[in-house]
C-alpha cells in the first residue's frame, strides 16, 4: 500500500493519569489499533512514554516516533507540552508530518524492540542515570515505591545500587550495564519481585551519555492481604470503581499489549486463528477498561461534592469533535453521520469536557445499536432552553424500555456487547448537574432521538 495523504497537524489532550480525552481522527484510529480507547490510557508505547515523562517533569518533549498499527507503520514528529486543566496535570499531543506507510520488513529486532515499549509503557518507576550510573532523577508512583523515591530524592547523583538489591548477584563495581538488564532484583520497601531494564541514551551506545532506567514487577502492586483492607476502605470512603481502576488498569493494559503483540505476529508466524483469538483477548480487556472508567465516573456523579465548571460551550464545535472521535467507529459499519450544514453557533451553558462525554455515549450508542450503512443525524436549535439531539435508525424503543433505560445498569436484555448499562444514567445525571436534561423519543422499529437540553449562553 503507498503511502496516503496524511493530514498537516495530528492533536490529542491526555489527563492526569495520561489518558487520551480528546484526539483527532488519525490519532484514535491508532491508538485504537495499539488496544486503547477513549478515556482510556494512551495505549500508543512509543507516545505514552513521552507523555508521561513530560507531564511528570513538567518539561515540553519534542521527538521522532515510529509505531506499528498492526498493519501500517505510522511515523511523526511528537510535540508534548505539560498543560493545567480543572487544576489537573495533563499533556497536549501536537504531531507533525504524520506518516503512513507500508510495514517494513520484519527482522529479528522487531518484536525485541516492541516487547521494550511495552516494558516502558507499564514499567512502575522510571529513573535517568548518568553515564557512572548515578541517579539524576526518578519517578514512581507505585505506593511500594515510595521508599525508595525518597531515599533518591535525599541523596543526589547516589548510586542506583544503594536502594535497589540484585537477586542472586553479588554486585560489584565495575559490571557492564548490559549484564544490568533484564536483571532480577528487589527494592526496599516493596514485597514484590522486579526487573531492571537499563537503555544507554545518546548517538553512541558504546559510549552513552547516561542511562534510561525502568523497574517492571509482573505482579500488580495489590497483595490479597491489602487487597481486602484497600476494598474495605474504598467501600468505607465510597470510592471502590476508583480503587479498582486504578488498581487494575496496569495490569490489564499490559494483558491488552501483549495480545496485540501476538495478534499482529511481532512474536513470529501464528495460525490465523490464533491470532484472531488474542484480538478478541485484547478487545475483552479494552472493554474491561470501559467498565472500570464506568465505575470511576459512577462515583464521581453520585458523590455529595460533585460540581460541573459552568462556562459557555458551542453546541455545534463539541457535536464535530465527537463525531470526529467516532467517525472511525461509525466507519466500520458503514455508517454515516450528519451534521447540521452552514449554522450559526448555538451556545449553551455547562461544561465542555461533560457535554463531550454525554454526546459520544450518545452517538456511541447509535452507532452500536443501528443496522449497516445507516444514518445518524445531529440536530441543534435553540429556544427556551438550547438543544443538541442524536437520531438513528435503529429498532427504536417501547414506552416501557424508555421509562426504564436511564436507569442505573439498565442495559434492556442486550448481553454480550460489553457494555455497563452505566452509560445513560452517568450522562443523564451530569446534564441534571448543569442544569438540563437528557431525554429520548422513540417508536418501535423507527429508531430514537435523545436530546441533551441545557441552559442558553449569558
Amino acid at each position: 500500500m503507498a503511502t496516503l495523504s496524511p493530514p498537516a497537524l495530528v492533536r490529542g489532550i491526555t489527563d492526569q493519569e495520561d489518558r487520551i480525552v480528546e484526539g483527532d481522527e488519525a490519532l484514535l484510529h491508532l491508538n485504537a489499533r495499539c488496544g486503547g480507547s477513549l478515556a482510556g490510557v494512551l495505549a500508543i508505547p512509543e507516545l505514552f512514554t513521552l507523555v508521561r515523562q513530560s507531564r511528570l517533569s513538567g518539561l515540553k518533549l519534542a521527538r521522532e516516533f515510529c509505531a506499528f498499527d498492526g498493519t501500517d507503520q505510522i511515523s511523526g514528529f511528537a510535540r508534548i507540552s505539560p498543560i493545567e486543566t480543572d487544576g489537573q496535570s495533563g499533556c497536549e499531543l501536537v504531531i507533525e508530518n504524520w506518516q503512513r506507510s507500508d510495514s517494513p520488513a520484519s527482522d529479528e529486532h522487531v518484536l525485541e524492540r516492541r516487547l521494550d515499549d511495552i516494558d516502558r509503557m507499564v514499567a512502575e518507576l522510571s529513573a535517568r542515570l548518568d553515564p557512572k550510573l548515578r541517579v539524576l532523577t526518578a519517578q514512581t508512583h507505585a505506593p511500594d515505591l515510595a521508599h525508595a523515591s525518597k531515599a533518591i530524592a535525599a541523596k543526589p547523583k547516589a548510586l542506583w545500587s544503594e536502594v535497589i538489591t540484585l537477586a542472586n548477584i553479588d554486585y560489584r563495581e565495575p559490571l557492564h550495564w548490559r549484564l544490568l538488564d533484564g536483571a532480577k532484583c528487589t527494592v526496599e520497601g516493596s514485597d514484590r519481585d522486579w526487573r531492571m531494564r537499563l537503555f544507554p541514551l545518546g548517538p553512541e551506545p558504546l559510549e552513552p551519555e547516561g542511562f534510561e532506567m525502568l523497574l517492571v514487577s509482573e505482579q500488580p502492586w495489590l497483595t490479597e492481604a491489602n487487597a481486602r483492607d484497600c476494598s474495605d476502605k474504598a467501600q468505607d470512603l465510597g470510592q471502590l470503581g476508583e480503587t479498582l481502576a486504578r488498581v487494575l488498569r496496569q495490569p490489564i493494559s499490559r494483558v491488552i499489549s501483549n495480545a496485540e503483540t501476538i495478534r499482529s505476529r511481532l512474536a513470529g508466524p501464528l495460525r490465523q486463528e490464533y491470532a484472531d483469538y488474542a484480538g478478541d483477548i485484547a478487545s475483552a480487556g479494552s472493554h474491561l477498561l470501559a467498565l472500570l472508567d464506568d465505575l470511576a465516573d459512577l462515583e464521581v456523579v453520585e458523590s455529595d461534592n460533585f460540581r460541573v465548571e459552568l462556562d459557555d460551550v458551542g453546541l455545534f464545535d463539541v457535536a464535530e469533535r465527537a463525531a470526529g472521535i467516532l467517525r472511525v467507529k461509525a466507519q466500520a459499519k458503514g455508517i454515516t453521520i450528519t451534521l447540521p450544514e452552514n449554522q450559526e453557533e448555538v451556545e449553551a451553558r455547562g461544561e465542555f469536557r461533560r457535554v463531550l462525554q454525554i454526546l459520544i455515549n450518545v452517538m456511541g450508542n447509535a452507532i452500536n445499536y443501528s443496522p449497516q450503512g445507516s444514518t445518524i443525524t445531529v440536530a441543534i436549535s435553540k429556544g427556551i432552553q438550547s438543544a443538541i439531539s442524536v437520531s438513528d435508525e435503529g429498532p427504536g424503543l417501547s414506552r416501557d424500555q424508555q421509562s426504564r433505560i436511564f436507569t442505573k445498569f439498565e442495559r434492556l436484555g442486550r448481553d454480550g456487547d460489553g457494555g455497563s448499562g452505566l452509560g445513560l444514567y452517568i450522562s443523564q445525571r451530569l446534564a441534571d448537574a448543569m442544569g438540563g436534561k437528557l431525554s429520548v423519543d422513540s417508536q418501535p422499529d423507527e429508531g430514537a432521538t435523545f436530546t441533551l437540553s441545557l441552559p442558553k449562553a449569558k
